[in-house]
């Protein structure tokens, strides 16, 4: 559907029974989880292994198509390792995977289908192991990484840096710059005399970006009725 026809007390329902979803089935998947997780389609985030852990007001976003995956390898020698700091926004189609440790730092920004690991998962002339070809991987605070971008093992991303879209992380990138490409590469510094407005200065106060966030959806929904959304379920129209 073009519009989202649900009353406003269907909505908030849903919410009601997603939230205790993540709760039951999501949360317990985590070593650590912080309090105000977000959580959207919960039943297509995937966690597999240990040592998983996530921060303060996260928000993650999954779809059918666009599942999220967090994968840590678990062998004789050693755990993987991911923690991920507070604020995080991961977006649908990502996929994180340690086989040493990946480190995400807090306020980061990951869109749709960043792939992030920190092995090759086998070696280049022994194809039947791993080998040393895994290194960890830290990401900074407030980072941004765009749709699509790889990061390599062994790479390190300073803090405020953003990475282009489509990108491919082989080597170090340092902090407050614009880096794109394969391999991506600086291509500007940011201005140090602009502030940066992080995802922590948004959810200073949860209760209240909730309050604001359902009070937004009572005005957008207003018209809405439930004889309304059963039609629309089983004839919809062009225009819906």
């Amino acid at each position: 559907m073009r519009k989202d026809h649900r009353p406003i007390w269907m909505k908030r329902l849903q919410r009601r029974v997603q939230r205790a979803r993540v709760r039951r089935f999501l949360e317990p998947q985590f070593d650590a989880v912080g309090p105000h997780l977000d959580a959207g389609h919960p039943r297509y985030i995937n966690v597999h292994g240990p040592n998983i852990s996530l921060g303060r007001c996260a928000t993650l976003r999954a779809m059918a198509a666009y599942p999220l995956t967090f994968t840590t390898w678990v062998g004789a020698e050693r755990q993987g390792r991911i923690d991920m700091g507070d604020y995080l926004l991961i977006s649908p189609g990502t996929r994180i995977l340690a086989s040493e440790h990946v480190h995400i730092g807090t306020n980061t920004m990951i869109a749709g289908e960043v792939y992030i690991s920190d092995s090759d998962w086998h070696h280049v002339y022994n194809r039947t192991a791993e080998g040393d070809a895994h290194k960890p991987i830290h990401i900074g605070q407030n980072v941004w990484l765009g749709y699509g971008v790889k990061v390599c093992k062994g790479v390190t991303i300073g803090e405020n840096t953003v990475i282009g879209a489509g990108s491919v992380v082989t080597r170090p990138i340092p902090a407050n710059v614009i880096a794109a490409g394969n391999p991506a590469r600086p291509v500007r510094d940011l201005d140090p005399d602009r502030a940066i407005v992080r995802r922590q200065d948004l959810y200073a106060d949860p209760p209240k970006v909730e309050a604001e966030m359902d009070q937004l959806d009572a005005v957008f929904l207003k018209d809405n009725t439930l004889l309304k959304w059963l039609r629309v379920s089983v004839a919809p129209k062009r225009e819906d």
